[in-house]
């Protein structure tokens, strides 16, 4: 396996340098923050950062999360079929739950399911997404093993500024966005915004009544979502700062099954305050509380709620002890809630952490290490850390290595879910994970190649019957190659992730691939402006993936192709059009649960410029 990833890593590494005839200068590396929990470049960053701007998101047309993330180098998007659906993301081969999701610097997700529905969170009201590859454990806490993903909602500037999109197109597809953002007085700055999507979609499953969604139910499953936000922020003086931010999406959405619709709140709310004490000493405390609300019903009847919020508070201190060194130090809490019709033995949790971290620059070496104690009202205390060292040979090349521990505490459904599909003894999982990479630029391309190896202990699986249990051991393997260049007014960009997710629990299941994992995913995009017009392409493609742990259930490799062009009405106005699925390709990423066909949309933006 091993061998076949190094191949296909080298060939498509050869990619930039064949495109390096075009010298051009480069712009200024993306800060990211969600690498660290401190600003610093994407160069900067010792682990895998990918940044999805707002000009990516516009270019792409994506319409939700999900088509974001999907292709991305290391990440693998499970959608129980088509907009609103439950959308599960995995990170290097990590468990969808695996993943820590964060909004605006606060911590989402269901305290039930485990997950964050990135189904809900409209696209049209992020700025940008920050994607974290490999454990952040040591500086997050629970649910880090496979990374961290950070989304942010749009942000005031020295203007007024309003923006307005509308558009529709297959499945009876009808979308409008709206914001406005500005400057309040001399210090302050607002964004807000509004969102609102509706869909008739079409079957979302195939199953029968003894898989998948347990019925035969072939009718449309169609999906509505009305979105609010408001973002804003004062600066005092140049060392105080404070930040609000609200987020509320309502949805309601029709499936198949027993409960075959639900009507959804997604809520986040948080605050800030920035300020330094010293000038050597930047503090920040935030708090935040993420709302997770789900009514379902049973052909129109109310059957069942499940409501959960999380309350979250950090203060964070950084302090810059000489040129190029900082340590950052400071506690983390969460409380739980769940408020459901389902009885829970434990309906509640409390999770107390602190953490360190040493960041240093000497010469061409770079430094991180940190440390994290969390202690857990229902699982004790659990330790976890990271170093990592990163290497400039020369200003177009860097080497990074790293490693890192992680752990991930049980969800409420998988300990105290009742009808026998709880198993309360169910232990916390844990992981090492040590990475290599190489990245650097050549003429007008960046590429980078990271190898990794995860070992997982009491990784939480479902048996035949639907119960999670611990499997005492896992490894995933894999690499992940990125490259982009400019080429003959082209800007090109690959990835490619080949991965080995393997099961090495002894017994009938030992040696088989982790579900819904694909041992390869590549995608290739390119885009041109040809003066007013721009157009665009992109080629997906996935191999084969199983759905159970016994590899009973497989789901067949896939490719797909969607065209995209604009053009630009005027300096304000653009319209924009899209075909996703060109070849209209019949394929999987959940079992029996379909994926749209060939669609296409056209929406009409207005941004001054």
């Amino acid at each position: 396996m091993l061998s076949r990833i190094s191949l296909a890593a080298v060939s498509l590494l050869a990619i930039p340098a064949a495109f390096a005839a075009e010298e051009k200068p480069y712009e200024m590396d993306t800060l990211v923050v969600t690498a660290t929990r401190t600003a610093r470049t994407a160069d900067e960053t010792l682990v895998p950062v990918t940044v999805i701007t707002r000009a990516e998101i516009e270019r792409s047309q994506a319409r939700s999360v999900g088509d974001l993330l999907t292709g991305q180098a290391g990440v693998t998007v499970a959608n129980n079929g088509g907009s609103g659906k439950l959308t599960n993301v995995f990170l290097r081969g990590a468990n969808s739950d695996h993943v820590l999701v964060l909004l605006d610097g606060v911590k989402i997700g269901s305290a039930t399911a485990g997950t964050a529905a990135f189904q809900d969170i409209p696209v049209e009201l992020i700025d940008r997404i920050e994607v974290v590859r490999g454990p952040r454990s040591s500086l997050y806490g629970s649910e880090a093993i496979g990374g961290v993903i950070q989304i942010f909602t749009r942000k005031g500037g020295a203007t007024h500024r309003p923006t307005l999109m509308i558009g529709g197109g297959s499945y009876g597809t009808v979308q409008a966005a709206a914001s406005l953002s500005g400057p309040i007085g001399t210090g302050g700055w607002y964004s807000m915004g509004l969102s609102g999507h509706d869909t008739d979609a079409f079957n979302s499953c195939k199953g029968s009544f003894i898989a998948a969604c347990f019925t035969v139910e072939p009718d449309k499953d169609g999906y509505s979502n009305r979105a609010g936000r408001v973002r804003a922020g004062w600066r005092f003086d140049g060392k105080t700062e404070v930040e609000v931010n609200w987020l509320r999406a309502r949805g309601r959405n029709d499936y198949d099954g027993f409960f075959n619709s639900s009507h959804t709140v997604q809520q986040v709310l948080g605050a800030s305050l920035n300020f330094s004490p010293l000038s050597i000493w930047r503090s920040t405390v935030r708090v935040g509380q993420n709302q997770d609300y789900s009514d379902n019903f049973s052909n129109g009847v109310f059957a069942s709620r499940f409501n959960t919020k999380r309350d979250t508070f950090s203060w964070q201190n950084d302090f810059d002890l000489a040129n190029g060194h900082q340590l950052v130090a400071g506690l983390d809490w969460q409380n739980d809630h769940i408020d459901s019709t389902t009885a829970y033995t434990v309906a509640s949790r409390r999770n107390t952490a602190i953490f360190g971290q040493y960041l240093a620059a000497l010469g061409g070496h770079d430094l991180q290490m940190s440390l994290r104690h969390d202690d857990n009202d229902q699982f004790g205390t659990k330790n976890t850390g990271g170093v990592a060292w990163g290497y400039s040979w020369t200003p177009a090349l860097r080497l990074t290595a790293s490693y890192g521990t992680a752990f991930k505490a049980p969800t409420f459904n998988q300990l105290y879910f009742p009808f026998g599909f709880g198993n309360p003894n169910l232990r916390p999982e844990q992981s090492r994970s040590l990475d290599f990479g190489l990245a650097g630029k050549a003429g007008n391309g960046r590429w980078s190649v990271n190898i990794f190896e995860t070992r997982g202990k009491d990784l939480i699986v479902l048996d035949s019957t639907f119960r999670p249990q611990n499997i005492s051991s896992a490894r995933i393997r894999g690499i992940e190659t990125v490259a982009s260049t400019r080429l003959l007014d082209w800007n090109l960009s690959a990835s490619l992730t080949l991965l080995d997710p393997e099961n090495q629990q002894s017994g009938p299941n030992y040696g088989n691939v982790l579900p819904r994992r694909a041992h390869q995913s590549a995608t290739l995009s390119a885009d041109r402006d040809f003066g007013a017009w721009s157009a665009g392409a992109t080629l997906r493609g996935a191999g084969s993936r199983y759905d159970d742990v016994a590899n009973t259930r497989k789901m067949g490799a896939y490719a797909t192709a969607d065209l995209r062009a604009e053009y630009r009405l005027n300096r304000d106005w653009r319209l924009q059009g899209r075909i996703e699925n060109l070849f209209d390709k019949e394929y999987e990423t959940a079992y029996l649960f379909n994926q749209p066909g060939r669609s296409a949309y056209v929406m009409l933006r207005y941004e001054p410029r």
